[in-house]
């Protein structure tokens, strides 16, 4: 990198981002967590993230943990913090610009860490290192925000999908439970979804039809002002 016409000659902290990576087993949200193989906190868990270098911006440094840490590239990604709190990092004073990412379980292959990496489940979450505690709670503020304003199962789920696995995804995002026949309705009144002529058969034996996103209807009900209310 070439010498700057103008420096800053006075201390000024590092940058880094985080980024957690959600996933649904058809019953649980899920964290991804990497285990740390150096101190600090050596054996603890954290999220995938690292140091911006001088020449990416703070998205591409996300992405490109992500693939590094756990062999995701073209994950669906929102920035939603910003961590500053002074002490928050023992080696020196280090802010970080978090993210969530939002995968499809079977898509994590394991990058360079990929013995270092696990999912766990939102209940199961072990004590984190540096503040990823709290990055993990703002995170699912996060999440069960953006749910209402956009339908976060295009990536999360199977690209084709039933309405019971559509119904546990928003059960275990929001942490509530649904009537089925109300959620059922709902979900078929806003347009949202294309019924396939295909089936499967449920452990119970009974039929059950197949479903995809339609992102022509979500983007139009998105000019409009889309807002989901159960």
């Amino acid at each position: 990198m070439s010498e700057l016409k103008y420096s800053y000659q006075y201390p000024h902290p590092a940058v880094t981002t985080d980024c957690v990576v959600f996933g649904f087993d058809g019953m649980r949200l899920n964290v991804l967590l990497i285990e740390r193989g150096i101190e600090p906190y050596k054996g603890r868990w954290a999220f995938p993230g690292g140091f911006i270098r001088m020449d990416e911006t703070a998205d591409e440094c996300a992405r490109r943990e992500l693939h590094e840490e756990a062999g995701l590239d073209g994950a669906y990604m929102r920035q939603f913090y910003t961590f500053s709190t002074v002490d928050r990092d023992p080696r020196e004073r280090v802010i970080t610009i978090a993210y969530y990412a939002l995968v499809r379980q079977c898509d994590v292959v394991g990058g360079d860490d990929a013995a270092q990496a696990k999912w766990f489940a939102l209940g199961q979450v072990p004590r984190l290192a540096f503040d990823h505690d709290s990055i993990l709670r703002h995170a699912i503020d996060a999440l069960r925000h953006q749910i209402h304003f956009e339908p976060i199962g295009f990536e999360l789920l199977p690209e084709r999908f039933t309405m019971t696995q559509l119904q546990r995804l928003y059960e275990a995002v929001l942490g509530v439970k649904f009537d089925r026949r109300n959620f059922y309705n709902k979900m078929r009144h806003l347009g949202l979804l294309t019924e396939l002529d295909d089936k499967v058969i449920l452990p119970n034996r009974k039929e059950a039809f197949l479903y995809t996103f339609n992102r022509e209807s979500y983007n139009e009900l998105k000019e409009r002002g889309f807002r989901l209310e159960f």
